[in-house]
């Protein structure tokens, strides 16, 4: 096995260069790398794409145009770490975009049904916090949102 980690593979249905190329603009550090065709041996139609190889936020993806049989869901999700609300905004704004879904406490669905979790860093924090009165008072905010705030987070974790 080489030593470059897992590459993680999205299953698609038609729409793989497409959601390479919205990944690739959310995300910096990112880029296309090689897409392959299928030839005249298929089992697609010569010409199609059969897989993009990309890279997001550094990660390496394959994205596969392989057919209506499978579907994403919530069992598998990506979590992106924000060191600010901006980013928080950011990720938020464009992963929902076009179609998709805004979900509870920071989780939503992409426009492709991707699960993301838009996770401020400090949230972390907070829960982790060694009195657990400041820790519940976060986690109970936490679960009457969508887009995670962090001043309102903070606020709570106070005790506000």
């Amino acid at each position: 096995m080489t030593t470059d980690g897992f590459i993680t593979c999205l299953w698609f249905d038609g729409q793989a260069e497409e959601a390479a190329h919205f990944y690739v603009s959310v995300f910096k550090g990112s880029g296309i790398g090689d897409v392959l065709r299928h030839g005249e041996a298929g089992p697609g139609e010569p010409g199609t794409v059969l897989t993009v190889e990309f890279t997001a936020n550094g990660q390496r993806f394959v994205a596969l145009n392989g057919g209506p049989q499978f579907r994403f869901n919530e069992a598998i999700s990506f979590q992106i770490l924000c060191a600010s609300q901006q980013e928080v905004d950011h990720y938020w704004t464009r992963l929902t975009e076009d179609g998709g879904e805004p979900g509870p406490c920071g989780w939503l669905k992409d426009r492709y049904g991707v699960s993301w979790q838009v996770v401020p860093e400090r949230l972390l924090e907070m829960t982790k916090d060694s009195d657990p009165a400041k820790a519940d008072r976060t986690m109970r905010a936490m679960m009457t949102m969508g887009k995670l705030d962090i001043a309102a987070l903070e606020q709570a974790h106070a005790g506000g």
